[in-house]
């Protein structure tokens, strides 16, 4: 089996689990390859990868079977971006904090393993969402899984962004920015703005305001089937864009617009995990503090 990894720095009470999963893979035979940050901080941190081949670009990594992210969420998304259209299956193991995306404790690495090597395990699609500009930002990899947003840079001043569905006028944003979130960023910045928590297999976009200046102006779910477009203007002239965690600096001349990417992430879910469980458990929903 051909396997690819990617991770981040993780805390040294993980270390041990990481490389008891190279220890198990060894085992296994499986063919690897490591992203050559990751690598780096593996052999500076004692853990052993027995020479394992490395990439360092996407356009580089081997025909896997499947993809493994060792951190937290925002890990599992750099993962996401380095598979892209490939659709790779992708099992987040977390050594990081909340883990939403990331799900498989690493105390579960033979488990883990195991179960991808006889098929016990549910593959999940993730809907992604698709930047189109009139000049290049991302290095072509112009999609997220969580969100896209819009946002003033620093200390400027609210900006107003212009946002069209589908060529239509739908509204002006008089805000610090706008996000356009998928049913899997709903639980992320989008959340933290108010907007609503929607399932994976709603076929929505979530657009929330970052603080916005008229306060009845509220989330909107919208079909993901829409192109949304957008006009920025404020007393700056530059303004931030980011692709889940990938930021640029643009002017207000660009031409902005989403919709939904014609291909998914593929999430591997062990032991029957679930939205609705990651949803209880992470943000302990049902439980009462009195008790």
């Amino acid at each position: 089996m051909k396997i690819a990894i990617h991770g981040r720095n993780f805390r040294e009470e993980a270390r041990p689990y990481v490389q008891e999963l190279f220890r198990i893979l060894a085992e296994r035979e499986a063919d690897l390859q490591l992203s050559e940050q990751f690598g780096s901080f593996l052999q500076k941190n004692g853990v052993d990868t027995n020479q394992i081949k490395r990439f360092s670009h996407q356009r580089y990594i081997f025909d896997a079977d499947f993809m493994i992210s060792i951190g937290g969420d925002g890990t599992l998304l750099e993962t996401v971006s380095y598979v892209g259209p490939r659709q790779t299956p992708i099992l987040g193991i977390n050594t990081g904090r909340l883990g939403f995306l990331a799900t498989t404790a690493p105390q579960q690495a033979r488990e883990a393993v195991n179960s991808l090597y006889n098929n016990y395990f549910v593959l999940e699609e993730r809907s992604l969402i698709h930047l189109e500009t009139d000049r290049e930002l991302f290095d072509g990899t112009n999609f997220g899984l969580n969100e896209f947003t819009i946002t003033k840079r620093d200390t400027a001043s609210m900006i107003v962004v212009h946002t069209y569905i589908d060529g239509e006028y739908l509204n002006s944003y008089w805000a610090d920015g706008l996000i356009v979130a998928t049913p899997t960023g709903s639980t992320g910045y989008s959340l933290s703005c108010g907007g609503p928590v929607v399932l994976p297999q709603s076929g929505n976009f979530i657009i929330s305001p970052v603080s916005p200046h008229n306060l009845n102006v509220r989330p909107l779910v919208v079909s993901d089937n829409s192109v949304i477009s957008f006009e920025i203007q404020g007393r700056s002239k530059n303004y931030l864009v980011s692709l889940d965690s990938r930021s640029r600096v643009v002017d207000a001349a660009i031409q902005l617009a989403v919709r939904k990417e014609s291909f998914k992430a593929r999430l591997v879910q062990l032991d029957g995990a679930n939205f609705l469980q990651t949803l209880r458990n992470k943000l302990n929903w049902g439980l009462d503090v009195r008790n």
